[in-house]
């Protein structure tokens, strides 16, 4: 693990693993990725021109089942980002016990600066590039950060068209009208809501006593905000990738929410209207609102917000991760020594990849469940895994995060030793 992301990822396994009693071939086989693939994609842009983006798709591991894992679309995607995300997933998937392996892929790339057109042409010439690589039982794609439904729809017609054959289970978050799940697309904010409700109650904290920030008002942030907001929750500040906005006795985030659909931005919200006259608010920067004093922050944006470098301002009591690495390793650390609980990713954003698992099973049966169906499968498995990690974390005296990776190593070990380990090999040998 050579790249900085990666390497820093990796040190959560170091921690972990003075907790787990599995084979040297298993903690040897998870330090590398086991495919990495990097394409130049062509696109004819709408004036004419032809411009070449770099796109990537990695499989961590895949000892379990296929790859599972989104595709994002932003300027800074990179291998080593996309590495990172892949091994993540790989313990996301085996936190959830689902049947996956970890995967991740990416495309460099604005896509606010494309049209519609150039972005389809982006996006069936992503999967044109990689289409050998993936597949229903090989690899297995979603949404990510600023991609969705419509582009999943693209890309699994894209893979159709060449594999000759409607493959509806390539790719999961798809269109309702294409075999997409119900319930997929707020998945992710659902699945840490029942976290956050499992939790809470162990601290004697309840809703209508406890403050929330939420760095990231986007498809995961926002939704999540809102179901706060109906328990009862005060969710005083949120903020997007121009900044943010803070009331300190609460926000009205359906109004919110209304406005940044309308207007791709919140910092206008309290200024139009009856909702300005209504609600006193600061606008603030990403920064400022990490800082807040707050009962609850939720990052929702992107990785390595919470750092060395601003760890000591942070005030919250609790951090929920809803985004994918937003914590660095030495943040964590500092974290834990003030006495701050962190739930880490690998379970906090796990509904996403959880219901992908749902929508894929339901593509292989023809059969299509309800909203009600999939919101309790989704509760029942976030709320076991959840106490099973606060049961080990308590158990041993250790954070929640290392918890986790105690309880995702454990069952990838099993499945790993499965596949035949040196222990194996010497003790058949000496039998």
């Amino acid at each position: 693990m050579s790249n900085s992301l990666l390497a820093d990822a990796g040190t959560r396994l170091q921690d972990a693993m003075k907790y787990v009693s599995i084979s040297e071939d298993a903690i040897e086989r998870l330090k590398y990725p086991k495919f990495s693939l990097n394409v130049s994609i062509p696109v004819r842009m709408d004036d004419g021109s032809l411009k070449i983006f770099q796109g990537y798709r990695v499989r961590y591991d895949d000892t379990r089942g296929p790859g599972k894992g989104g595709v994002r679309y932003h300027p800074n995607v990179c291998l080593d980002e996309v590495q990172s995300l892949a091994f993540w997933m790989t313990f996301k998937c085996a936190v959830l016990n689902l049947p996956f392996g970890g995967a991740k892929g990416g495309i460099t790339v604005n896509p606010k600066t494309l049209s519609k057109l150039e972005l389809e042409r982006l996006s069936r010439g992503y999967i044109d590039a990689i289409a050998d690589f993936i597949g229903p039982d090989v690899d297995i794609l979603a949404p990510d950060v600023y991609t969705n439904a419509m582009i999943m729809g693209w890309m699994m017609d894209q893979y159709s068209i060449i594999c000759r054959k409607i493959s509806p289970g390539v790719v999961t978050g798809k269109p309702m009208t294409m075999g997409g799940s119900i319930g997929r697309d707020e998945a992710t904010a659902t699945g840490a809501f029942f976290a956050i409700q499992t939790i809470l109650p162990k601290f004697e904290q309840l809703p209508q006593e406890t403050t929330v920030a939420i760095q990231g008002f986007g498809k995961v942030g926002a939704v999540l905000a809102e179901l706060l907001a109906k328990s009862g929750y005060k969710v005083v500040a949120v903020s997007d990738s121009l900044g943010g906005i803070y009331a300190k006795q609460g926000l009205d985030i359906h109004s919110i929410r209304q406005h940044k659909l309308s207007s791709q931005g919140i910092k206008a919200v309290y200024c139009e209207g009856s909702v300005c006259n209504s609600v006193a608010h600061e606008v603030i920067t990403n920064q400022e609102l990490l800082a807040l004093d707050v009962d609850i922050l939720i990052p929702a944006a992107l990785e390595n917000q919470i750092t060395e470098e601003n760890v000591n301002s942070i005030k919250a009591k609790y951090i929920f991760e809803l985004a994918n690495g937003p914590t660095t390793s030495g943040a964590d650390k500092i974290l834990e020594e003030k006495g701050i609980w962190v739930f880490p990713d690998i379970l906090i954003n796990a509904g996403g990849v959880t219901v992908s698992y749902f929508e894929w099973v339901q593509n292989r049966s023809g059969l299509y469940w309800t909203l009600e169906e999939v919101n309790q499968r989704l509760e029942q498995k976030m709320v076991a895994e959840t106490e099973q990690i606060w049961s080990i974390s308590q158990q041993q005296s250790i954070s929640m995060r290392t918890a986790a990776y105690v309880h995702a190593l454990n069952r990838l070990g099993e499945a790993l030793s499965a596949k035949g380990t040196r222990d194996y090999y010497v003790n058949s040998l000496v039998s």
